[in-house]
Formats: C-alpha cells, structure tokens, sequence
C-alpha cells in the first residue's frame, strides 16, 4: 500500500500541471554588462584564469575563465590566436531555465547572471544546457558554479579580477550595446576595429545571445 494518500496524490499532479503552465519570461536587465576579448593581441599568459581560481578558491578541475589556443595551416601559411571565454552572461541564458530550484537567477540591474549555491542541488542540468560549457561542476561541493563577473568588484566600482590580472590589456567589460558598436572606451579594441559576436568554433550567438564581442584574427573569422 502506498504511503501517499489520495489527496496527495492530486496536490502532487496539480503542482506538475501548473509546473508545465509555467512560462519563463526573461529578464530584461537596465544595463547588460558584457566582456570584450582581443584575440590578435592576446598572449595567453593564463593570469586571467589562474587570477579567477584565486578569486573563488578553485582547485585544479574547474575553470570558470578558459584561455583556448587556436592554431592551423600550413607551412609556410601558418596562424596561432587565443580565445578567452568565461560565463557570458547571456540575454536569454539557456542554464536559467533549466535549474528546476531556482539557484541560478540574472540581475534586472546589470544583466549579470548568478547561482546561488544554498539553492544548487548539482544536478548539473545547466552545465547540459549551456553551448558554451560555462557552468563547472565542483565536486567537492556537490555543487555548479561559475563566473558571476566578481559581482562583489562590480558593486564596489572596480573591474572584475580576471580584467585586472589581464598584462596585455586585451580583457574588459562593459555595456554589451556599446561594446558592439565600438563606442565603449576600452584599450582591448583599438578606434579602426570591428568587434563581432562570434568566431569559429564558438557555439552559434543566436542560441541564447551571449554579452560578450571579440576582435577577431583573420583566420577566426566566422563566414557570413
């Protein structure tokens, strides 16, 4: 005989159908905050992530900030660049939906997605959902977690510790909008530079719509 009685049964389905009812409305923030990265430019000395794993107390197996080396050709045609990518902090980011507790939420402020890891359960359903592999599962913790853009240092008027740690100056942030359109003043994009919203190898921008824009080497460019 079952444990559950009849009415709990019926309270059970009627939570399921008005879980199915359930539209989710994304949030459309005042300002949304986003990352600028220079590939050309960048040396891949990693300070940014080994900065990121000092900030949040990582140990070796997640990585919240990925620094990515691209090479090919052939000789004497030959090309190496870097792509460095964290939590984009996406317009519709496809990790919120998915966490069926509500740990992962996105700030009406600035835009800033966040998980709140008293909620996290480590099912890891966002890590599945994001195509941009930013959610890190810490297994020691039982918990997903990853870059919430040093909201600490944001709120505090300083740039996020990865930017800070950046040698070569080709790691910022700020209004996704402006850095579109090349109008936000940052030494990561010089004034004759065409920022773009993806270059290869990175997951399609139309899926979710990511804050982040790059100045692309000319081997990464994405064909229109």
């Amino acid at each position: 005989m079952s444990d559950i009685s009849k009415q709990d049964k019926e309270t059970i389905k009627q939570a399921i159908k008005r879980r199915k009812r359930e539209v989710y409305t994304p949030v459309v923030p005042d300002m949304q905050l986003g990352f600028i990265h220079h590939n050309v430019d960048c040396i891949g000395c990693r300070a940014c992530e080994i900065a990121c794993k000092d900030k949040n107390g990582l140990s070796a197996g997640p990585r919240f900030r990925r620094v990515q080396y691209i090479e090919g050709g052939s000789y004497p045609d030959v090309f190496a660049y870097k792509v460095n990518i964290s939590c984009n902090h996406c317009e519709e980011p496809a990790c919120l939906p998915a966490c069926p507790t509500g740990a992962i939420w996105k700030r009406k402020a600035d835009g800033i997605v966040d998980i709140d890891s008293t909620l996290c359960i480590g099912c890891r359903r966002c890590e599945a959902a994001c195509p941009y592999g930013a959610p890190q599962f810490i297994p020691e913790l039982n918990i997903v977690s990853k870059c919430n853009l040093c909201v600490d240092e944001i709120e505090s008027g300083r740039k996020p510790y990865c930017v800070s740690a950046c040698m070569m100056r080709v790691l910022d942030i700020g209004p996704i909008d402006e850095l579109r359109t090349n109008t936000f003043q940052t030494k990561a994009i010089g004034p004759n530079e065409t920022p773009v919203r993806a270059v290869k190898n990175f997951a399609d921008p139309e899926l979710t719509n990511p804050s982040i824009v790059f100045v692309p080497h000319s081997k990464g460019k994405v064909e229109s």
